[in-house]
């Protein structure tokens, strides 16, 4: 029986995950889920990533990475590009960014020629105004209709104003060419699901900054559009996003009372706590639990904020891509961002955050998708297999197990039962988990007599949760490890096979391992697992 059992964990390290070592050290670990209530609920579309303005000359620490991503003038004819989004059914996407606030609509009486974004020394982020022509509006909507994409448009908040001193600006804001603009889009049909409105304004801002007070009678101006334009449209009325931009109480708090009940819809906030692009603690940061878990914080001060001054407001984060300044070379485009990407939406979602959106799809080195080519980096299959698996009610979850080993739970996507995140941050520890539901046992960590392993590795069912050929009841695990065993790869492995785009240009399809659902479930060191466990008792999830 001892053979059997070292035989067989034997097998299950070798098929799963060829990367592991012999030096790691085996521990327990007991996990409970409350599955008695949802303690949040995000989104259907919780998963988001963005499009921005910048064109190829942004350079941050003498590095150019966004190359032809823009809004403006990414190839949007590119197959893989358009199959990369389709294969979320749908992928919300916020168009936005830095330059969104100067940018002008080629729509209505233009009183200032059409002209391209361009080095500008004295212009906000070192760039000129810039224009959207109505042509590559209609194709970008096309393009975003094929795709099956959730559109959110962030809006010139800056328009009409002046400079006044340091950051600040002033003066009314000039909604006409926005108007315009939102009526164009109407006539053509295009169907917009949120209009936000301003980039990193809010507080201090980044580039430039609007009082709160001018923000919160500029977003009742912005409501009056959307509503007189939206009238008499067959088209759903949009939701009013605001303010996209870093947290600060007082501010946010100030522009939810200016507002007023029912203006603003969602409350977008941006986080990039991992600090600058070329910061040489990057990594440490990123396998830092206690550095991960310092965000919190933000989430929890934001939602109460919305709690106690503007309940009928959802929090959403609207822009996040770990680093700023186009994110870290060697570290934002690699497998080791996925430990910080699946926390933050692991935590994020816990602490009510309805929609979490990542900085990019495409551009910089934060991008899902690689610039010129759009092959997936290691995020966009972390991305993708939460989209897939997690569903919108989020469950609590209580573990013995030590600060390495991260710990989420939702009720699964389109099917019964339960799913589970694993972030195992540690580098020697190999977990071994049993799951409960604080009354039954679920899951044990010891292992049972049953069939070997190579019975178990088997063609996924299309569906987990109906009894096996062979009389067992199943679970379905995504076990995601680096090529190689090099935490700055550039390729993800899934259950020990490297996913990459098929010989065809596809996005490959993203296979299970069938265990039997009663055998342990073991999480290997420096990787992640999503475990679906289709008989877990879930009132919440019913």
């Amino acid at each position: 029986m001892a053979f059997r059992v070292c035989l067989f964990f034997i097998l299950s390290c070798l098929l799963l995950v060829p990367e592991t070592t012999m030096a790691q050290e085996m521990k327990r670990v007991s996990i409970v889920v409350e599955g008695a209530r949802r303690v949040s609920e995000t989104d259907e579309n919780f998963v988001c990533a963005t499009l921005d303005w910048w064109p190829h000359d942004k350079c941050n620490y003498e590095q150019c990475p966004w190359g032809y991503s823009s809004v403006i003038n990414m190839d949007l004819t590119r197959p893989l590009l358009s199959k990369a989004i389709k294969a979320f059914k749908p992928l919300r996407i916020r168009i936005g960014g830095s330059l969104q606030d100067q940018v002008t609509y080629d729509v209505g009486n233009l009183k200032t020629p059409c002209r391209p974004f361009g080095k500008m020394n004295s212009g906000l982020f070192g760039f000129s105004k810039g224009c959207l022509h109505m042509k590559r509006w209609d194709e970008l909507n096309s393009f975003l209709t094929a795709t099956g994409a959730v559109v959110t448009f962030g809006l010139n908040a800056l328009r009409g104003r002046h400079k006044l001193r340091g950051k600040a600006w002033g003066g009314a804001w000039d909604h006409v060419n926005t108007q315009d603009f939102i009526n164009y889009t109407v006539s053509k049909g295009y169907a917009i699901d949120s209009w936000e409105f301003g980039n990193e304004l809010a507080g201090s801002g980044v580039g430039a900054s609007v009082s709160a007070e001018l923000y919160g009678k500029d977003m009742i101006v912005l409501k009056d559009v959307i509503n007189k334009v939206y009238k008499d449209s067959r088209l759903t009325k949009p939701k009013l996003v605001a303010p996209g931009g870093f947290y600060e109480k007082q501010w946010y708090t100030k522009l939810l009372q200016i507002s007023g009940p029912g203006v603003i819809d969602v409350v977008t906030h941006h986080m990039y706590n991992l600090g600058s692009g070329n910061d040489p603690a990057l990594v440490k940061k990123i396998m830092d639990p206690s550095f991960l878990s310092k965000v919190s914080e933000t989430f929890k001060d934001v939602n109460q904020t919305i709690q106690e001054h503007g309940p009928w407001a959802s929090p959403w984060v609207g822009e996040s891509g770990g680093a700023y300044n186009s994110g870290g070379r060697h570290v934002s485009d690699t497998f080791i961002d996925s430990f910080w990407y699946l926390d933050q939406l692991g935590m994020s979602s816990r602490l009510n955050t309805k929609v979490y959106c990542r900085q990019t799809l495409v551009g910089g080195f934060y991008g899902l998708l690689e610039k010129g080519t759009f092959v997936p980096n290691p995020d966009y299959y972390s991305a993708l297999l939460w989209h897939r698996l997690m569903g919108k009610g989020v469950l609590a979850v209580h573990t013995d197990g030590p600060p390495q080993l991260r710990v989420y739970a939702h009720c699964s996507k389109g099917r019964a039962g339960v799913t589970l995140l694993l972030i195992n941050l540690s580098n020697q520890s190999d977990f071994t988990v049993s799951v409960s539901n604080g009354i039954n046992v679920v899951l044990n960590a010891e292992p049972k007599k049953k069939k070997s392993l190579l019975d178990t590795l088997k063609k996924p069912f299309s569906w987990i949760g109906s009894k096996a050929s062979d009389g067992y009841l199943n679970r379905e695990e995504y076990h995601l490890t680096p090529e190689n065993r090099e935490l700055r790869s550039k390729t993800m492995m899934l259950n020990g096979k490297p996913l990459k785009p098929t010989a065809t240009g596809d996005i490959p399809s993203l296979e299970p391992v069938i265990r039997g659902v009663n055998s342990p479930i073991n999480v290997l060191p420096l990787s992640m697992a999503f475990i679906v466990l289709p008989n877990f008792d879930a009132s919440a999830c019913s």
